[in-house]
């Protein structure tokens, strides 16, 4: 049976319009579904040495690729399990849906954290050779308050859609065969009544 890996990344719950449409998604799909909550669970930032640590095998890591392996856990073995389990599970499926709302123009910390940590050259990114996902189905369902389309007064500020079509679509990447859906103005009603009292 396919498995589909869902991701989200959108701080607010249940009133996420990203999560609502992508709930759409996961009622829908056939098979299995794995999910990660990147609010309820975010995995930890790399620095330098964290990046360099995950190249070295582990009887090599200097004391500062170490210490930056522990970043939100007590053991590096505990970390580079995490990473390896967030691995397993993009390799693991044969479709995603990532909930990624935009936030101040780009993408969430919680969901570049985990790009970060699961795009490793070798074993999932097309750097070394094809890219183990390659052509597999991706949506990305990504809400944003306002208006940003052609002709909206924000049209051109929205730095999440192009960046994450270049890091999860591009075949020295992750190469999978990426479509977004953006629904917008969805803080119209919230913002309605304050426009209304500038009005008046």
């Amino acid at each position: 049976m396919s498995c589909l890996l869902r991701i989200d990344a959108s701080a607010s719950g249940d009133a996420s319009v990203s999560r609502q449409v992508a709930d759409s998604f996961t009622a829908a799909w056939k098979g299995d579904v794995v999910r990660r909550d990147l609010a309820l669970e975010p995995v930890g930032h790399l620095d330098a040495a964290g990046i360099t640590a995950r190249t070295t095998p582990a009887g090599e890591h200097t004391p500062e690729q170490k210490a930056a392996a522990l970043l939100q856990h007590e053991l590096v073995e505990e970390f580079l399990l995490l990473q390896h389990e967030l691995v397993e599970e993009f390799l693991g499926a044969e479709a995603y849906l990532f909930a990624v709302p935009l936030y101040n123009y780009s993408i969430p910390p919680v969901f570049k954290a985990w790009l970060d940590q699961t795009m490793i050259v070798g074993r999932t990114t097309g750097l070394a050779g094809p890219a183990p996902s390659a052509g597999r189905p991706a949506v990305v369902v990504s809400a944003r308050g306002g208006g940003y389309g052609p002709g909206a007064p924000q049209h051109g500020r929205d730095f999440l859609v192009p960046a994450l079509e270049t890091i999860l679509g591009d075949a020295n990447l992750m190469a999978l065969d990426v479509r977004t859906i953006t629904p917008e103005l969805t803080y119209a009603r919230v913002m309605e009544p304050f426009l209304i009292s500038e009005q008046e």
